[in-house]
């Protein structure tokens, strides 16, 4: 298991093309996929009311040491893993991470109280991977990316690697946990907090090209992952561009 931090300043043209056998994704109100195609149509922003996934897949016990962002990503990625049987491969990228279990820390210090060396170990950004991986008793490959706006695509590219390796399917998911309130000036890219799921194949249905961009673009109007979402409900292209970086997506309808 590996942490990545990923910059979004990559100096050649890259072109993948691989399949999207299947998706989940998770956000308060939003909690099945009839509900994110109603989003997909009409995007709005739901009130966070902080509830969590069930996670009814696991123990209480085993979800008591799960923060709401692996909750979030368990929610999304374990039915892709069981659909799809065979050990997987996961890619899992957030721009800030466990950052409310980090605010807690902090101000731990700042009162001059101990550390919990739990709730350290659990504050890491490869942490949920961790945990992926004991609670499933899965040894495959797994990476967590820290990432810009743009994490979606270079979750995916890592995802692409595996897969032109042999892997027969890679999990992508991308999560973001509300800020907390002290952060919530300085975090203008969580629209709400919400997990996506990407089962990765071999095929070429989907495309993925990024280029140097002449100039930063505006920004999306949602997150990459969530507009991705939009695009596969409706296929068609999509262009998105951050830092310097111009990302073009291509999808066909699924059969």
């Amino acid at each position: 298991m590996n942490g990545k931090q990923v910059g979004s300043g990559v100096d050649s043209a890259v072109n993948m093309h691989f399949q999207i056998s299947d998706w989940r994704a998770w956000a308060p109100g939003l909690i099945d996929q009839d509900a994110w195609r109603q989003w997909c149509a009409a995007p709005w922003r739901p009130a966070d009311d902080g509830s969590q996934p069930d996670a009814s897949f696991l123990s209480a016990m085993q979800r008591r040491r799960l923060s709401r962002l692996a909750r979030m990503t368990f929610q999304v990625a374990w039915p892709l893993a069981d659909a799809h049987g065979a050990p997987l491969p996961l890619i899992f990228a957030s721009r800030h991470g466990e950052t409310p279990r980090t605010l807690a820390i902090l101000q731990e210090l700042a009162r001059g109280e101990p550390l919990s060396p739990t709730q350290f170990s659990l504050s890491v950004h490869n942490a949920i991977i961790g945990q992926w991986s004991i609670l499933r008793g899965d040894h495959s490959e797994m990476n967590a990316l820290a990432t810009g706006r743009d994490g979606l695509e270079h979750a995916v590219l890592e995802a692409c690697t595996l897969l032109a390796e042999g892997a027969t399917g890679v999990l992508v998911v991308i999560a973001e946990e509300a800020p907390p309130i002290l952060y919530a000036p300085q975090i203008d890219d969580v629209p709400f907090p919400y997990a996506v799921g990407l089962l990765l194949t071999p095929g070429s249905t989907c495309v993925l090209r990024g280029e140097p961009a002449p100039a930063e673009a505006a920004p999306s109007t949602w997150p990459h992952a969530l507009e991705l979402l939009r695009l596969l409900e409706a296929p068609g292209a999509l262009h998105l561009a951050y830092a310097g970086r111009a990302w073009h997506w291509q999808a066909e309808a699924r059969g």
